[in-house]
């Protein structure tokens, strides 16, 4: 009876102890990190990224401004004025005797007509009264409104209008070419801190393990001591050799955790986000890094190749100068304009307000020509300018394509240097294995000293980390090559 509450219980805890292994299976797949993922990842989310885009949004914003200058130009105005005190005031007020106002009878003699005019114009009678109203001229208004629209068309500008707008348009690819070369640079800064990482997991491994033989070497020798086989001598070697790996070990943790702060910081990953890289840098047939796989054998079926992006960027500076060089020409040259302005102006004749037939009308339209005669040299100083610019930014696009074609050189010749290192390495690994494994069977046995066992321990040692940093190299190597048309070019 005591057993049957037994065999649930175990069972449980079976059930539970399997899952709980499923689960942490699960979540270190989750956390297996692969090249591709970093890229993706990295770029997603960037400050370099998102200055780059930045600028093309500017671009396009400028491009538009550039090309709005072929538009018609067309404003609307409102404005309202309260005279509080004008120069007008009383200026058309009767002045002299008052008088009865001009009444002629049309039946009353010439004679008497006339002296009726004569009293009137003695007395200012005449224009005074209803008959002459002022109150509609614009002096001394007191409240006055207007309502405008302004039109204004650029006729012909000399070039100048299409050499702004090839301007912006140019800027415009630029600012592309300036998105690309910021993807490519985040590209191999992620490759870069990709395999440091995965490199100082390595060297991590080998300066640990380094520790424990010698760790394993310093404990049979002090029981040969114990035993009065190895003298006192031989055990202190084996003590300074342990823990003359110690720092090692050390040093390379430390290393590691500040190359995988730096792949956390691209990923925008917290400080002590997991980590678990898919890569082998001891595998025999190292190959190249999936993402760059295609573009490393064009790069190598193409050679050094000179049209890369800081030559286009390079060569669109130059089209740029040229259009500053249209631009300071078209300053010289006559310009048209027709302009028109339409305005409604209203007086109230009551009140504050204007009523519909208080408003009066302004139309006109112009045509304007200007033609620049006196600057002071300031046209010729500007063309003189921009003729300078377009010379420097020439030179700069021939530097630019001698830089490239050797920068590109440079980079095929370091690949090829790095996997010839890293063929170099083949096989050194497994002769300094066995060469340490003969020289601590001789040590056991007596044939040796410590010190040739701990020879035969750094040799393995630097085997190993040579394998692993030649392996890293190469993937470098690679991934610069298959990124090199849209790098900067090294040396400007």
């Amino acid at each position: 009876m005591s057993l049957m509450p037994t065999i649930p219980t175990r069972l449980l805890a079976a059930t539970s102890a399997l899952l709980l292994v499923l689960s942490a299976r699960s979540a270190d797949a989750q956390t297996k990190l692969t090249l591709a993922d970093a890229l993706a990842k990295a770029k997603g989310q960037n400050e370099s990224l998102d200055i780059a885009r930045a600028g093309e949004v500017r671009a396009d914003a400028e491009l538009a401004r550039a090309r709005s200058q072929w538009m018609p130009q067309l404003n609307f105005t409102s404005t309202y004025s309260r005279t509080i005190a004008s120069e007008f005031s009383g200026a058309f007020e009767a002045s002299g005797p008052v008088c009865a106002p001009l009444a002629i009878n049309a039946a009353a003699p010439i004679a008497d007509r006339l002296a009726e005019i004569e009293r009137a114009a003695s007395c200012g009678a005449i224009g005074g009264g209803s008959s002459f109203n002022l109150s509609k001229l614009p002096f001394g208004q007191r409240n006055i409104y207007q309502i405008g629209a302004t039109f204004a068309q650029s006729v012909y500008s000399a070039g100048r209008i299409k050499a702004t707008t090839r301007q912006a348009e140019f800027g415009r690819q630029s600012a592309a070419l300036v998105t690309t070369t910021a993807e490519a640079v985040l590209a191999l800064d992620v490759t870069r801190a990709f395999y440091d990482a995965a490199l100082s997991d390595r060297l991590v491994t080998i300066a640990e393990s380094g520790y424990t033989q010698a760790d394993a070497s310093f404990n049979q020798t002090r029981l040969a001591f114990d035993a009065g086989r190895q003298p006192e001598f031989e055990l202190l070697r084996a003590q300074v050799s342990r823990d003359n790996q110690r720092p090692n070990v050390i040093r390379s943790k430390a290393a590691r955790e500040v190359a995988y702060l730096r792949l956390r910081q691209l990923l925008k990953l917290a400080p002590d986000a997991p980590l678990d890289l898919d890569v082998d840098l001891d595998a025999p047939a190292l190959a190249p890094p999936a993402p760059f796989a295609d573009a490393l054998g064009s790069a190598r079926t193409a050679g050094p190749a000179t049209e890369r992006t800081a030559v286009k960027q390079a060569q669109i500076l130059v089209n740029v100068r040229e259009a500053g060089v249209t631009i300071a020409q078209a300053e010289r040259k006559p310009n048209i304009d027709v302009t028109s302005a339409l305005t409604r102006v209203g007086y109230p004749s009551e009140g504050v307000f204007p009523g519909v037939g208080d408003f009066r009308t302004n139309w006109s339209l112009a045509a304007t020509l200007s033609v620049p005669v006196l600057n002071g040299g300031r046209l010729k100083a500007g063309e003189t300018t921009a003729r300078a610019n377009l010379t420097e930014a020439q030179a700069q696009l021939k530097q630019a394509r001698e830089l490239s074609v050797l920068d590109a050189a440079t980079a095929l010749q370091d690949l090829t240097a790095a996997e010839a290192a890293l063929d170099a390495t083949t096989g050194t690994i497994e002769q300094a294995r066995r060469a340490y494994e003969i020289a601590e069977i001789r040590n056991r046995e007596g044939l040796s000293t410590q010190l040739e066992l701990s020879d035969a321990r750094l040799s393995l040692q630097v085997a190993q980390a040579n394998r692993a940093q030649a392996a890293h190299d190469v993937q470098i190597a690679r991934a610069r090559v298959a990124l090199l048309p849209n790098l900067p070019i090294a040396g400007r």
